[in-house]
């Protein structure tokens, strides 16, 4: 009897997991990245005012989409950056929303699942110059900006790299 009270409790359990997605860039890893953002010295207080979220076309924010190239740019998601308090804040990290991208001050970043790992690992060749030199790191945007970024970019590329998640074509995001 308490063998079957047990098993149904873990069977209760079992649509519940599968529910909560855990795959790599789907609208759960972009809040957890948007979060991380927040924690983060580097990118709260390096990107801040005028060194890059000021430069957001008067909307008072900047969009990252962000995809992986197995899945396809139906499956970006999004984060916005805000200036709040005097911090680069992440607002919104989850599917697109609506916003209009103006690639003048937003950014589009695609990289296959192999190269978001590399990146992550900070390996040879995957900081931000070798990725996006070698083609491992797609980026559409303001370029010269982000290379007079460069050093919160690459903690920015760190970080997404590390943020867990099932890859892999089979883990593509479903809307």
């Amino acid at each position: 009897m308490l063998k079957n009270i047990v098993l149904g409790i873990i069977l209760s359990l079992v649509p519940f997991s599968v529910a909560i997605s855990n795959d790599f860039m789907d609208a759960n890893w972009a809040k957890k990245i948007c979060n991380q953002w927040n924690k983060s010295h580097t990118l709260s207080k390096q990107l801040a005012g005028d060194a890059w979220v000021a430069n957001n076309a008067g909307r008072g924010y900047k969009l990252i989409y962000m995809y992986r190239s197995e899945c396809g740019a139906s499956s970006k998601v999004q984060l916005t950056i805000q200036d709040q308090d005097g911090k680069a804040v992440c607002s919104y990290g989850g599917l697109p929303d609506g916003k209009r991208l103006n690639s003048k001050v937003d950014y589009v970043l695609h990289a296959k699942d192999k190269h978001w790992s590399c990146m992550g690992a900070g390996k040879f060749g995957c900081g931000v110059a070798g990725a996006i030199s070698t083609g491992k790191l797609k980026l559409s945007g303001p370029k010269a900006e982000a290379k007079s970024v460069i050093n919160p970019f690459g903690s920015f590329l760190k970080l997404a790299g590390q943020i867990p998640g099932n890859k892999g074509k089979e883990h593509c995001p479903s809307k």
